[in-house]
Parts: C-alpha cells; structure tokens; sequence
C-alpha cells in the first residue's frame, strides 16, 4: 500500500485570495500555517503593520493574508504532522482563536490540541465564523520527507 500525500483545498474565495493558490501541496513535515502580517486601515489605506521580515528565514510553510476586522489567524496558527500509524494530524500550536477540524475545536481554549484528519476533513482557523477553510486530500503519492 502507498504511503498517502496530503494537500489542503481552499474551500472558498476569501481562502484562495489569502494564500493565492488553488491547491497546497505539503511537501515536508511538520508543515506550519500561520498568517503573513496583521493590517489597519489609515486614512483609507490598508496598511501592513507588522510584516514579516521577508529576508529572514520563514517561520511558516503556508502564509494565509487575514485582512479580516477581528484577527482569525495566528502568526503560527498550526501544523500538520505524521502520526507513527501513518495518518495525518492538525496541532494547534497555541493560536489565539483556536482550529476547528470537522467541527472539533482545538487549541488552548479546549484543552485539545491536536486532531487526526482524513480525506474530506475541513480545517478552520480562528473561530467559527472564520473565512479560512481548507478540505484535506489524500492521494497515494510518495509520502513528503519528514
């Protein structure tokens, strides 16, 4: 049996418009998500606040661009590891607002904070009423390096 390949799916418009792709492939584990920088409207201009130093070493495999009123998304949100038995998990690495992985809240408002996910699972980050969806696909291609 082959080792499966996980990508995340942006389920929606304002998903693909913040990571600005149709498809994640995730190449290499753990593979961390979090989000790009924090904006503010100033005379009528968004502007970026706290940007990410764009010559140092990233911090994150995936940047999700929350320009969203109340932050959903944390600097470094979560991260997808290998479990021994092969599955997939989503661990909430402390993020404000917490992940919710078919419906499951996780993080440390729950105490919870890691989750296995399968094909068809729905990640949210931030709070329910969050915009950033991702679906889980699994393949059977050669498994990321760890």
């Amino acid at each position: 049996m082959q080792d499966k390949h996980l990508v995340l799916i942006p389920v929606n418009d304002e998903t693909r418009a913040a990571i600005g792709t149709e498809r994640v492939p995730v190449e290499r584990l753990p593979f961390r998500v979090g989000r790009e920088s924090r904006f503010r409207m100033v005379e009528g201009q968004l502007v970026s606040m706290e940007r990410r130093n764009p010559t140092g070493q990233a911090n994150n495999d995936l940047y999700v661009l929350d320009q969203e009123k109340f932050l959903n998304v944390s600097r470094e949100h979560f991260q997808i590891e290998r479990l021994e038995n092969g599955d997939y998990a989503v661990v909430d690495v402390g993020s404000t607002c917490g992940t919710i992985v078919d419906a499951h809240a996780i993080g440390t408002t729950t105490g919870q904070m890691r989750v296995t996910v399968h094909q068809g699972s729905l990640i949210r980050l931030g709070t329910p009423a969050s915009p950033f969806q991702f679906r889980v696909e699994l393949n059977g291609a050669a498994s990321p390096a760890s």
